[in-house]
């Protein structure tokens, strides 16, 4: 199998789950990593055996580098896509695309006009859980998809996060952070999102730090700390969506998805793993479904967008964790809290092709017969 050869910028905490899919998967092959802190570089270069830790400049430089994964803050994805683009390498953002949708319009159209791909995180769709899912909802066992729900009920990270600020400044919150794994499942689910309609709100203005190093420190809350939305998908199925760090404890489920025949229970888009189950029409008991597909660790496979787009590039073929779907999720989350802001509902300008579903019963280290 040919490889194709990738280069890690940003050596945070999120760089090790990357590298240990560069690892899993054949195709992959990590060959250089570079940080704002060299030091970083050079720790994870020396962890998982990647032969160069080096410059941002030089891993551009680098001709042998076919992939750039983009692992630096959201805040500096819209330069460093374009450093590679224009070094004529594809790109792998982590989540979001961009902050801004003009940033992500700069990335899209910047690729498209250099003749290589964009592609973005998150890839759990791809994994066992959300690929069942696909496969029920493309075989009708729930008949027609009707309408949906997904909830994120959580009390944010100042109690466990070393350095949690950052999640209630405006880019983050809730939605940014969290929104892009229900979003991106949702709409590979059902497709794309044709209007929204969101209310949000600060409602606990001030955090206080209870996680170390910065135990006592306050935060002020500077972006919604909750949201909710309805969305109309292209389908005409209705969405509900909550995204919150205001809540202690909850019972609801992650998503569900209802059809004229059935109800399907999704699991965490968070994870690449189950449970999957289903309720039929005129019962009262989900019945856990077994997984059709594998690649359901996260662990080992965090990166599994990545993969595909090797996969894809040796293929000849469209991957599927793309840039138009990542831009459409960014506009739906822009769209949730301008249309809370302005108190009207926002039509959504942009689309995308839904991702093909992965066969089922693939080899663990590869996402190709």
């Amino acid at each position: 199998m040919d490889t194709v050869k990738i280069g890690i910028v940003g050596c945070g905490n999120i760089s090790a789950a990357y590298l240990r899919t560069a690892q899993t998967f054949r195709i992959l092959e990590a060959r250089a990593c570079a940080d704002i802190v060299p030091g970083r570089a050079e720790e994870r270069a020396e962890e998982f055996g990647v032969p160069r830790a080096c410059s941002v400049e030089e891993l551009l430089a680098d001709p042998q580098i076919d992939i750039v994964v983009n692992l630096t803050t959201p805040q500096a994805h819209h330069a460093i896509s374009l450093a590679a683009i224009a070094a004529g390498k594809h790109v792998y953002n982590e989540k979001p695309l961009a902050v801004t949708l003009a940033e992500g319009r700069d990335i899209l159209q910047a690729a498209q006009a250099r003749g290589v791909r964009v592609g973005c995180a998150p890839g759990t769709f791809l994994g066992g859980g959300l690929q069942t899912c696909r496969r029920l909802i493309d075989q009708g066992a729930i008949g027609q998809p009707v309408a949906c729900t997904a909830f994120m009920m959580s009390h944010g990270h100042e109690s466990w996060h070393p350095d949690p600020a950052y999640y209630y400044q405006v880019g983050a919150g809730p939605m940014f952070d969290m929104g892009p794994y229900y979003l991106t499942a949702l709409t590979t689910l059902l497709g794309p999102i044709s209007t929204v309609a969101g209310m949000a709100g600060i409602q606990i203005p001030e955090r206080t730090i209870t996680s170390k190093p910065k135990h006592g420190q306050k935060i002020l809350v500077e972006t919604p700390d909750h949201v909710t939305g309805t969305m109309r998908f292209a389908s005409g199925a209705i969405g509900t969506i909550v995204t919150t760090f205001a809540t202690w404890y909850s019972q609801l489920p992650r998503i569900e998805i209802y059809g004229t025949e059935a109800t399907l229970s999704v699991p965490d888009p968070n994870t690449l793993g189950g449970p999957v189950a289903i309720c039929p029409a005129g019962q009262r008991e989900f019945q856990q479904v077994p997984l059709t597909h594998g690649h359901a660790d996260g662990r080992a496979m965090w990166g599994i967008g990545v993969a595909d787009m090797a996969h894809a590039i040796v293929a000849g073929r469209p991957h599927r964790a793309t840039g138009n779907q990542a831009y459409h999720v960014l506009e739906l989350m822009h769209g949730l809290l301008g249309s809370s802001a302005e108190e009207r509902h926002r039509p959504i300008a942009s689309t995308f092709a839904q991702p093909a579903p992965l066969p089922p019963d693939l080899p663990e280290d590869a996402l190709d017969d």
